[in-house]
């Protein structure tokens, strides 16, 4: 048996790319455009979205209306890319989509050009999202229905408080950080927010209250993760 991971090649290196306050160009205003859109707003970005007014549908007009974009009606120009930090271009165009990329890479801004997996920086996965949880699954662009399957499957088999219970931890993490904030008991505190999570039931988890992670994290320094009940006990 092998000491380490066996290398598989021609895959993507999956991350979480923080794209809050940064500046997306989104080239289109179809039914792709419209889902692109949502993506990048729902990661907190800055979106302009360039495209003929007759050329947007009725929900990436609505984003318009509601100012959640700015928009420019026109065509796409060179002068478009000005500072933008990701280009997301859903033109039925095969030439002008080819143009963008090109320019992006004379610029290296990173980009996607929906449909055209040689001209793509990163592909977009099918998502699955609750509250802070996010799934992605991919097929490195060569089955995207397939990729749609795989996370239908993958959410139902998920239990319907997993979002909530991932919040509440969070919350407890950030207290964490104020009781113990010292670099140097980072291995402690991440031992022990493993315990709270498989000790406690995802009930538990959602279930718990302000007060109940004040007094879970009285137990902090000797290491120890007690009940629920019996933290709620004590509180009494």
């Amino acid at each position: 048996m092998a000491q380490f991971p066996e290398i598989q090649g021609g895959g993507s290196l999956i991350v979480a790319w923080q794209i809050r306050d940064k500046h997306v160009l989104v080239v289109g205003g179809g039914e792709v455009a419209a889902g692109r859109i949502v993506l990048t707003l729902n990661a907190d970005a800055r979106v302009t979205v360039v495209c003929p007014a007759s050329g947007l549908n009725e929900e990436v007009a609505y984003r318009v209306a509601e100012k959640q974009v700015k928009h420019i009606d026109r065509n796409f120009e060179p002068s478009d890319l000005d500072g933008a930090d990701m280009v997301l271009c859903a033109i039925d165009d095969p030439v002008a989509s080819t143009q963008v990329w090109k320019l992006c890479k004379e610029r290296r801004i990173p980009a996607n050009i929906a449909d055209v997996p040689p001209e793509c920086d990163f592909y977009f996965g099918s998502m699955h999202r609750d509250g802070p949880l996010q799934i992605m699954v991919s097929t490195n662009g060569n089955g995207p229905k397939l990729a749609s399957l795989v996370r239908k499957r993958i959410a139902e088999a998920l239990p319907s408080n997993i979002g909530a219970a991932i919040e509440n931890v969070g919350k407890l993490r950030m207290k964490l950080r104020k009781v113990a904030p010292e670099p140097s008991v980072g291995p402690k505190r991440m031992k022990w927010m493993s315990a709270v999570c498989e000790s406690w039931s995802l009930d538990d988890l959602v279930g718990m209250t302000e007060n109940d992670m004040d007094g879970l994290l009285t137990h902090f320094q000797a290491g120890d993760v007690p009940p629920l009940l019996e933290v709620r006990m004590k509180n009494l």
